[in-house]
């Protein structure tokens, strides 16, 4: 039987790593990796080079054949801005970039392009006891989300004028085995015992760990009832920060240290330092609701959240002593 061929553009980050790799145990599913430059993709996968990702981008040799395009690569947040103009930059990565790529695609013949957006797409904060679901308005606030949400509409567009399919996939945090950034610094503090005054935080947040993501990128391959629809991406089992905490403690072997400080003294000393956007990720709520998934795909998460912060912990662990 042939296998369809799957373009997974970023195949080099985190999500496009772990797809790839997850596509290439498929029998009828053939991964083709799309890396930047000198960059390397999965081992296990045939990899093309591309350029950036820009509107000047020739996407020929990697379209080649291909039923499905996965779109991973993104420009995502800059810890430290160098461009004059951010929001212009995100804007010529994420929205012009994935157009231009998307319009290639109907150029070759894709079947589907599948879009990773951003929850940041719904907004930054969702209120109690009413999650954000992937048919509520789009408040997006920062550069990042506004691009993101600019080239979900673009995409829906292009859907309507042209012979392809758009499925968005808007995911919370992602986590995993290698997951860096504020997630990897958290589990440092923990597995170091640093004291953090976070042990009174009662918010809720949303995770999806890579592998649940992974899973709902695959079955949104083929779904039929995924043509043309967004969904969001979770573990469907939020937490607390405090909880996150304690639990990833327990995963590493090494109980967390919790100071029980307010989160009202948090928030102003946070406002006082200028690091409102801080004070939000780490008090603020961020819960969605993936409810459409069983609806229209059958689809639940087939890993827990516990399952996923231990193979995390464990992958953490493992590099520690390397």
């Amino acid at each position: 039987m042939d296998r369809r061929t799957i373009l997974v553009t970023g195949a080099n980050g985190f999500v496009g790593s772990a797809l790839c790799r997850q596509l290439a145990l498929l029998d009828c599913l053939a991964p083709r990796a799309a890396v930047r430059g000198a960059a390397r993709g999965p081992a296990e996968v045939p990899t093309v080079t591309v350029g950036d990702l820009a509107a000047s981008t020739d996407w020929s040799a990697a379209l080649a054949g291909v039923d499905t395009v996965v779109h991973t690569a993104a420009r995502v947040h800059v810890m430290k801005e160098t461009a004059v103009d951010s929001l212009a930059e995100f804007r010529r990565v994420n929205v012009e970039g994935t157009l231009s790529l998307a319009r290639q695609a109907v150029a070759a013949g894709v079947r589907r392009f599948i879009f990773i957006s951003s929850v940041k797409v719904n907004g930054e904060v969702s209120h109690p006891g009413h999650p954000l679901s992937a048919d509520d308005a789009q408040m997006p606030l920062d550069a990042y989300g506004i691009s993101k949400h600019e080239a979900e509409q673009a995409l829906w567009q292009l859907a309507v004028s042209m012979a392809i399919e758009v499925v968005v996939i808007r995911p919370v945090l992602v986590y995993g085995p290698g997951v860096k950034a504020n997630f990897n610094s958290m589990m440092r503090w923990v597995a170091r015992g640093v004291p953090l005054p976070l042990g009174a935080v009662d918010n809720r947040r949303s995770l999806v760990s890579v592998d649940n993501l992974v899973d709902l990128v695959i079955t949104c391959i083929d779904h039929p009832q995924a043509r043309n629809q967004t969904f969001m991406a979770s573990d469907g089992d939020d937490i607390s920060l405090s909880q996150l905490l304690r639990a990833l403690g327990r995963a590493l072997g090494r109980p967390a240290r919790l100071l029980p400080v307010p989160p009202a003294i948090l928030q102003g000393a946070a406002t006082l330092l200028g690091r409102h956007d801080l004070a939000q990720r780490l008090l603020g709520s961020l819960q969605v609701d993936i409810a459409k998934n069983q609806r229209l795909l059958g689809w639940q998460p087939p890993f827990t959240l516990q399952q996923g912060l231990n193979d995390t912990a464990r992958s953490f662990l493992e590099n520690q002593r390397t």
